[in-house]
């Protein structure tokens, strides 16, 4: 770099500029002048390598950089090192892994893979790791696993060739058959050199959370690398980090070993223990300095978790507990933290509390810790530690704490306040004070599902409604505002008010007129239900009626369609010359049915990881029983596949890999969860069969009959136009879809994911017929049933024959304990998927077609309105999601849109042109829709599917 005197003089003249508008005058100069350069070609290497830093120095500082890739390119393919050096700088800056020019790449990448210079290999492998895209994952993750395998790879290749496929199995899961390499892999985990091992055990330690019995062999190997660092001290002085042994192995490897069930073999088991014992003897030192003590607490914390997750009630876990004890009173707060976060996992799964609960006051005293990391521990841990003896304890002490603590925290604690009121409520009235007060504690942070909760156990528990309802009408009567509060008093005062109408303060007038005062204050929605509650009371109280009758005959004139359709309604029904009607209607509500608390669900999705998978949840020794038992039957379901399940290297039977999708929580808008997905592309084409020979026979047990799932148009509507996204999501199940399309052909992948803590078996999935295409479902590949929140995938393959109108139908039959449930979606596979855009026509091209055509019947033509404000830039991308190509200077408006695409209708239709004329009208808030098609219908079908999305904004 510093022989390159043009590059200097460039940096210093850039840092010289006083102001933006010099520098910018600089920048532009310099472009130009390489622009030149390159256009004039015959530059050396030199000559070259020295423009393209200046573009990268250009590039860094936040500059555009739309030229001199190709140049970089060349760069990778120079014998000088560094020519090549800043070839491949270049293009990991400048290439990002959907770009089209990595492809350029690949081969340069492949034959420095090949390369006997072990630092062009490292150079190779830092690109694939960096840039990560599809294609360099389908193309050259054979030739890293060679590097990481090969004899002759020098240590410190291997261990950039670990790492590197790691990093290409978590971007692409999917195209690395790593269950294939399991063996091979495995067995360099016993590498002499540490520096290996540790890059290994890394990668090791992701593959056995996606195939743990494919990668069942690490368990013994992980075992015994322990064994050679803690007892026969076989390691290098280099790797000694202040007196303590690569710890980072010795972290890794006891984290791996916690993703398996405890071993049966004897030996195995006394092995471990004896390596326990001798860790947490060596944290008896005292440390010598903040070093020594980090590495140290490292290897302890994670010796501890797996003591727990090994026997929560062994000797070492007694000690354990102690020295917990000791570490949650420290005056560190890095010690502080994982001192909580472990006696977390502790209570969450030993028998008896009661050494946990000798600490209670310092836990307590965490919630008000000065580092807000560690009072979100000790919230944890308290919810983890509760039980019926100390209940009223911990939860009034939430409740205090919940007045002063951080918005951030407080979501998370109103549902683990609620959860732990109604798991060891002694009595009713306790029950129902805390939950009052809780609401009217916490005000906005209490979110649907805990008044839901709320109202669902006053329901179904007779003796709680009077109490409940005198309690909440006292809560109304006060000065202060809670729109919450408001909702639990309207829904109980309606149902039980006439409970408590004879107690004194509580007449019916008395309680409308608490109920009313807070009518004006309260959002759209919560008048809804109160206008309810009036109509209730109108039954329940006839006396009253003159006071809520006008009321309702306001609300009969209101703008907002469903404040008005009510009020309409129930005035109706309530002057009614007979009361038939009235009391059918306001009818008690049922008991509602025992279904698992919505409390819960909501509280496990809060607690998703964005590394690796916990081997325990936040809560009690029974949800972490029933984890613990999902564990061990999908290792011996799945081991019973494989031939056995040994712990001993080699015994894994190589099986397809399933590709990943990631999931979404219910809050999460549906639009954001392709966001979540750096995977642009789902298969490769030139493999797109549609064998019918291996489709398979359609499941004889599933229900056709079962209507479609409400709610699924609004996943099915937004596929339409999107290639991934979530189809449908409820409680107990999410599918999700990635498709590809090339011409009349195309491919999906449906994701099924297990949102239930329990097991989901016997899972099939049936797609019926649509004319017009033809639909192909791959044979399963595994198993038929999915662990808590785990997921399958099916692969589909379709090919458009004519033009069709319906989208194919899938049923989704699966089993969650005694109950077998089916699920019936449409898929998203509308006629505009076999679409292509073009974007080349101009407009002398574009109107000879569009008369050619003529008009009906092969134009369709419509007017219709917006239901939201008319946004150009959201149209636009509509139309492009559709495959339609827009095309500029053709319109005189410039608002106007005007489109070409071509749809590839397979064997019987051929291939249709599609033109196409948007044209909004801002101040009427309309479109006017016109599409021409040469082929008679088509128009018509394309109009149908573009319609609604426009409608709506999608």
């Amino acid at each position: 770099m510093s022989a390159m005197r043009g590059l200097t003089v460039f940096i210093a003249d850039i840092r010289k500029c006083r102001v933006r508008e010099l520098e910018e005058k600089r920048i532009n100069k310099e472009m130009a002048n390489i622009r030149s350069k390159f256009k004039e070609g015959n530059l050396n290497g030199y000559q070259k390598k020295k423009y393209v830093c200046k573009l990268l120095y250009m590039y860094i500082l936040g500059w555009e950089i739309d030229f001199g890739h190709l140049e970089a390119v060349n760069l990778i393919s120079s014998q000088k090192y560094s020519e090549k050096q800043i070839g491949y700088l270049a293009v990991t800056l400048l290439f990002h892994e959907n770009s089209d020019l990595v492809r350029l790449v690949v081969n340069s990448t492949k034959k420095d893979l090949d390369d006997m210079n072990e630092i062009n290999n490292c150079l190779a492998l830092h690109a694939i790791a960096n840039i990560g895209g599809r294609e360099m994952a389908e193309s050259l993750a054979v030739d890293v696993h060679r590097l990481l395998i090969s004899p002759t790879s020098k240590s410190f290749v291997k261990k950039k060739a670990a790492l590197t496929l790691l990093r290409l199995f978590r971007k692409h899961p999917d195209v690395i058959p790593v269950t294939d390499w399991a063996e091979r892999i495995i067995s360099l985990m016993d590498d002499y050199d540490l520096g290996v091992a540790l890059s290994v055990t890394t990668l090791v330690l992701a593959l056995a959370q996606s195939f743990p019995v494919e990668y069942s062999g690490c368990y013994e190997r992980a075992v015994n690398r322990l064994k050679r660092i803690l007892v026969e001290r076989d390691y290098s002085l280099d790797y000694i980090y202040y007196k303590v042994p690569t710890p980072w192995l010795q972290v890794k490897c006891l984290r791996l070993l916690q993703y398996y069930p405890p071993p049966d073999d004897a030996k195995l088991r006394s092995d471990i223990s004896e390596l326990l014992q001798i860790i947490i003897t060596n944290s008896q030192d005292s440390p010598k300095n903040v070093q020594h003590s980090n590495a140290q607490n490292a290897v302890l914390f994670e010796a501890i978790n797996l003591a727990i997750h090994l026997d929560s009630n062994s000797s070492i876990c007694a000690q354990a507990a102690a020295l917990l004890g000791r570490f949650i009173s420290s005056k560190e707060t890095n010690v502080r933290y994982l001192g909580l976060e472990t006696m977390a996992h502790l209570a969450a799964c030993v028998d008896s509390l009661e050494p946990i609960k000798r600490h209670q006051e310092t836990i307590l005293l965490s919630l008000r810790d000065k580092d807000i990391s560690v009072r979100r521990r000790g919230l944890d841990l308290l919810y983890s530690m509760c039980d019926t003896s100390n209940a009223k304890i911990v939860v009034s002490e939430l409740l205090r704490y919940l007045q002063v603590a951080d918005y951030a925290m407080r979501e998370e604690m109103v549902l683990k306040i609620a959860i732990l009121a109604e798991k060891f409520a002694s009595t009713y009235s306790w029950y129902v004070d805390i939950i009052l007060q809780l609401i009217s504690t916490a005000g906005e942070q209490v979110g649907e599902e805990v008044w839901f909760r709320v109202v669902q156990i006053v329901t179904n528990n007779e003796e709680l409604q009077e109490y409940a309802a005198k309690t909440v009408l006292n809560y109304l009567g006060s000065p202060q505002y809670n729109e919450t509060m408001v909702k639990v008093g309207g829904y109980i005062l309606g149902e039980f008010g006439h409970l408590i109408a004879n107690i004194a303060g509580c007449s019916p007038i008395e309680q409308f007129n608490a109920v009313h005062a807070k009518f004006n204050l309260c959002s759209l929605q919560t008048r809804a239900l109160l206008l309810t509650t009036y109509v209730k009371f109108v039954n329940l109280f006839p006396e009253i009626k003159g006071q809520i009758l006008p009321v309702l005959n306001q609300y009969r004139y209101v703008l907002d369609a469903e404040l008005q359709q009510r009020a309409c309604e129930y005035f109706s029904i309530s002057t009614m010359p007979s009361d038939d009607m009235l009391q059918t209607v306001c009818e008690e509500m049922p008991p509602f049915p025992e279904r698992e608390s919505t409390l819960l669900l909501k509280l496990n999705q809060k607690q998703g990881d964005t590394e690796d998978k916990r081997v325990w949840v936040i809560g009690g020794r029974e949800a972490n029983m029933e984890r613990q038992d999902s564990l061990k039957r999908m290792v011996s379901v799945r081991s019973s596949s494989a031939d056995n399940f040994q712990t001993a290297a080699g015994t894994a039977s190589p099986a397809v890999p399933a590709a990943t999708m990631p999931t979404r929580s219910n809050t999460m808008p549906l639009t954001t969860v392709s966001q979540l997905s750096d995977e642009p592309d789902l298969l490769n084409f030139n493999d797109l069969s549609l064998d019918n020979t291996s489709k398979p026979k359609q499941i004889a047990n599933i229900n056709t009959n079962t209507p479609l799932a409400l709610g699924y148009e609004l996943g099915y509507q937004l596929l339409q136009y999107n290639a991934e996204g979530v189809l449908y999501e409820d409680s107990q199940m999410q599918a999700s879809i990635k498709s590809e399309y090339h011409g009349s052909q195309g491919r999906l992948a449906l994701y099924l994911t297990n949102k239930t803590q329990y097991i989901m078996s016997d899972i099939n999935v049936m797609i019926t017929p649509a004319d017009g295409l033809e639909t192909n479902l791959a044979p399963l590949e595994g198993n038929s049933f999915l662990s808590a929140g785990a997921q399958l995938q099916r692969l589909i393959t379709v090919e458009c024959n004519d033009v069709f109108i319906n989208s194919p139908e899938v049923f989704i039959a699966y089993t969650v304990g005694p109950e077998t449930q089916v699920l019936h979606l449409k898929l998203p596979i509308v006629l505009t998927k076999f679409q292509e855009p073009i974007t080349t026509m101009d407009g002398t091209n574009f109107f000879k077609r569009w008369n050619q055509i003529g008009g009906p019947p092969r134009e369709n033509q419509v007017i219709f309105k917006s239901e939201i404000p008319i946004q150009l830039s959201t149209a636009a991308s509509l139309l492009q999601g559709f495959g339609i190509g827009l095309l500029t200077g053709v319109d005189p408006n410039p608002n106007n849109f005007v489109g070409a695409g071509i749809v590839d209708s397979g064997k019987q239709g051929g291939k249709i042109g599609i033109l196409l004329r948007l044209e909004p009208n801002l101040e009427q808030n309309m479109y006017r829709l016109t599409i021409r098609t040469p082929t008679e219908g088509a128009s018509t079908v394309i109009r149908e599917i573009l319609e609604r999305p426009l409608t709506n904004g999608a």
